[in-house]
């Protein structure tokens, strides 16, 4: 067995990643304690590049996958069975959203973040400015349904628009499909690119373990323990939430709605959640995650159409647990007690505000919006995350591990309702979706239609 494919192994991939978060942590105190400056260049230069590599992805990734994953739905009956899978898919990404956001809500009141003050700590300059300008760029609803529509299809891909690139996916995925054998030529070609970036992706997962060196390194090394530990009590609240609703609600979910073990559905997702974790990319775990939907016995084409959408709008830790914990976070920084109606507006923004989160800065995104929603002070808000910024490397690992993790579980539930869940190939000890030498996925034989 070649080296590649040992290290693809979802055991030691997993070591690998956690391995490198602890070297990276420590190559951050070296270059800190030492006053490295070129160690810490070397270390964010590294970061900057794997994000990069992986955003190149997002927005190509993002239309073919929802064009492609509309017209797949062809094969499991007419227009009325298409509406009902999505009308039902949207269904349960409201409804987790809606428990995840009470889940956030409770965990930050009981950590309460930021109410005993920082003492006097302040963010840098750069993370300042960098707030500022994100809050007056996403920070209200009214921005956010004029950017909706591009002016033309051409600017919003070149100027790197995912909302619109994901508005435009599904009018003309529907085109697609609603014209049939006359869209096939468009839609066999879209799908050659959709293989073609998940072939570029099953690359760059291989590099994940390079890329958390590089990305909590810098972290480290830039920010030291000055602003981790006032900000400890925020980090943790949000792998507290976050860990509840990965291992407590979905499981509940999975055990007694969708019908599939718990155990059985962390050992077959498990490589998708670990690279989400170190990608901090749904997107990018786009090809892992429909594989292991797949894997779980979700019929393919439908597995084709709910994750591509669940990764561009199913977000549960970065829309729904992050929000809540970092609304509470800027009012006790501002001294507001939240108000019920603040609260019952937390939870509607994660609600029906999920597609807002399209793209790779949707925890950003959702967190404006919530913020803007309630009433905040937009000078606090600027505040609050300029703060945020400074250990936000940490905690999308977990917002993006427990997104996967919700995109893979409301296609098996959604699945499971109307009979494209095929037990054998749940039952069979599928391979997880690693990567072969030659960059193709795991396979498996296809399920049977329902």
């Amino acid at each position: 067995m070649s080296f590649v494919r040992t290290y693809t192994k979802p055991r030691v991939f997993a070591a690998a990643v956690l391995g490198s978060l602890v070297v990276g942590a420590a190559l951050g105190v070296v270059a800190r304690q030492t006053e490295a400056g070129w160690l810490t260049d070397l270390l964010d230069q590294i970061g900057s590049i794997f994000t990069t590599l992986l955003q190149i992805a997002v927005i190509p990734l993002v239309f073919t996958a929802i064009v492609v994953g509309i017209n797949s739905l062809r094969g499991l009956g007419g227009g009325r069975t298409a509406a009902r899978l999505g009308g039902k898919t949207v269904l349960w990404f409201a409804i987790t959203s809606f428990v995840a956001s009470l889940i956030g809500i409770a965990v930050g009141r009981l950590f309460d973040p930021g109410s005993g003050g920082l003492g006097g700590v302040e963010a840098t300059a750069k993370n300042a400015d960098k707030a500022a300008k994100s809050v007056s760029s996403w920070g209200s609803w009214d921005a956010f349904v004029k950017g909706l529509l591009p002016e033309n299809f051409f600017t919003a891909f070149a100027d790197g628009e995912t909302l619109q690139v994901l508005f435009l996916a599904l009018v003309i995925g529907a085109a697609a499909y609603s014209l049939g054998d006359r869209a096939k030529p468009f839609v066999d070609f879209t799908t050659s690119v959709f293989e073609i970036i998940q072939r570029y992706l099953g690359w760059i997962v291989r590099l994940a373990p390079l890329g958390i060196i590089g990305l909590i390194g810098a972290a480290v090394s830039n920010y030291g323990d000055a602003l981790f530990r006032p900000l400890l009590s925020t980090t943790l609240a949000v792998y507290v939430g976050c860990l509840l609703v990965l291992f407590v609600v979905y499981p509940i979910l999975l055990q007694f709605v969708a019908k599939v073990s718990p155990l059985k559905f962390f050992a077959k997702a498990g490589t998708a959640i670990q690279f989400a974790f170190a990608s901090q990319s749904s997107a990018a775990t786009l090809p892992l995650t429909r594989q292991s939907a797949v894997n779980l016995g979700v019929q393919p084409a439908y597995a084709a159409f709910a994750t591509p959408l669940g990764s561009a709008t199913k977000m549960d830790g970065c829309a729904a647990v992050f929000p809540a914990i970092a609304a509470i976070f800027v009012a006790n920084l501002a001294g507001v007690s939240l108000n019920f109606w603040q609260y019952a507006g937390i939870v509607v923004v994660a609600v029906v505000g999920a597609l807002a989160t399209a793209g790779t800065t949707g925890w950003l995104t959702a967190f404006t919006l919530t913020t803007s929603f309630i009433g905040l002070d937009a000078k606090q808000v600027a505040l609050g995350l300029a703060l945020i910024y400074s250990v936000n490397p940490i905690m999308d690992m977990m917002r993006t591990a427990t997104n996967v993790a919700g995109q893979i579980t409301v296609p098996l539930i959604v699945a499971r309702s109307e009979g494209l869940l095929d037990d054998d190939v749940l039952n069979a000890p599928t391979d997880n979706p690693e990567h072969s030498d030659d960059g193709s996925e795991a396979r498996h034989p296809e399920p049977a239609n329902a």
